[in-house]
């Protein structure tokens, strides 16, 4: 499984990875071979003396102890040299599922710097990423991310995968930031605010959760149902509504 997640990532020698949390480095192992730049972000003191000792010697390795919610990501570009991908960081991790959403969130703020993100989360957090509008997954942490992102759900991880073995179904996830926007004009703070909002109240509709927005007649004029609910709403429409408030 350490084989394929690594297969997926494909780091190659001339690029900057960033690990978070990488606990005892099972992954950590494989990703250093490539002969790429690894930074890591581990949280838990104890697990630190022992990364130290397996690969404080590789090239390319540097290890932070910190909380990855609170860590400047930025840092580690600045007053680097510039290689071919220097100004971009690939970021990996098994993220804890108390941290997953607002760590994803973070990530998703620092875009600009990040060339892709792979993610070992809990399968229902992966199915949230990845959601249809429609469906009961389809909500803030998917639009969002699909705003900004490519996400790709890759493949499941058993629970016999690891030892001791979960309670949980995990997934591996891929998200890949849009070089160019496909909706360049919106704003991303402004879309934040109306997707919290639509989803306030999920059983609600868009007439009651939006009314310190956007009146029903305005979102008629758009071709949007004032009484359907938000987990119906496509992300282009997500994206007109956004736009219609700015204007």
């Amino acid at each position: 499984m350490i084989d394929r997640i690594t297969a997926s990532i494909y780091p190659k020698p001339e690029e900057h990875l960033v690990e978070i949390g990488p606990g005892q480095g099972a992954l950590t192992a494989s990703l250093i071979d490539s002969g790429c730049q690894l930074d890591v972000v581990e949280l838990d003191r104890d697990l630190i003396p022992g990364l130290l000792a397996s690969f404080s010697l590789r090239p390319g390795f540097r290890l932070y102890g910190a909380d990855a919610l609170n860590f400047d990501f930025s840092s580690l570009i600045s007053g680097t040299p510039a290689g071919p991908d220097d100004q971009q960081l690939r970021v990996v991790g098994n993220l804890p599922y108390n941290i997953s959403t607002p760590l994803i969130f973070k990530l998703l703020d620092n875009s600009a710097i990040i060339q892709d993100m792979h993610f070992m989360l809990q399968l229902e957090v992966v199915e949230r990423l990845a959601a249809a509008p429609g469906s009961k997954n389809w909500g803030r942490l998917g639009i969002m991310a699909q705003y900004q992102c490519q996400v790709e759900h890759l493949f499941d991880v058993p629970p016999y995968a690891f030892n001791p073995q979960p309670k949980v179904q995990s997934a591996i996830v891929r998200l890949t930031p849009w070089t160019d926007s496909p909706w360049p004009d919106c704003s991303a703070p402004l879309l934040r605010k109306l997707v919290k909002a639509a989803f306030a109240h999920r059983r609600k509709t868009l007439r009651n959760n939006l009314k310190d927005i956007i009146d029903s007649k305005q979102l008629e004029a758009l071709g949007v149902d004032p009484g359907a609910r938000a987990e119906t709403l496509e992300l282009n429409q997500f994206i007109a509504i956004t736009n219609a408030i700015h204007v």
